[in-house]
């Protein structure tokens, strides 16, 4: 996984209930990205990141059958739809 954007690393680890390995990332702005059931996480809580910053490889890991990504980005306390604001080349 590759990190969506600049930001720091306010939670990395797996005490959340069925996400498995998660990180979450705090952008400027009030964003935040989430990353959850990758199988191992590059990267510390407190670490500053750089967009496409390798942060995490893909897993299987919390309440999943199969290897997947579970992303958000999230405004404030809410998520919001992600291809609202990815760059139009990266959403074909």
């Amino acid at each position: 996984m590759r990190a969506a954007e600049n930001g720091v690393v306010v939670y990395a680890g797996s005490e959340l209930k069925g996400f498995g390995n998660l990180l979450l990332i705090k952008h400027d702005g009030g964003w935040m990205t989430a990353y959850a059931h990758n199988d191992s996480l590059e990267v510390e809580k407190g670490q500053v990141v750089k967009k496409g910053q390798v942060i995490a490889k893909a897993g299987q890991t919390g309440n999943v059958s199969t290897p997947q990504l579970h992303f958000e980005v999230r405004k404030g306390s809410g998520p919001v739809n992600p291809l609202d604001y990815m760059e139009k080349s990266a959403s074909k």
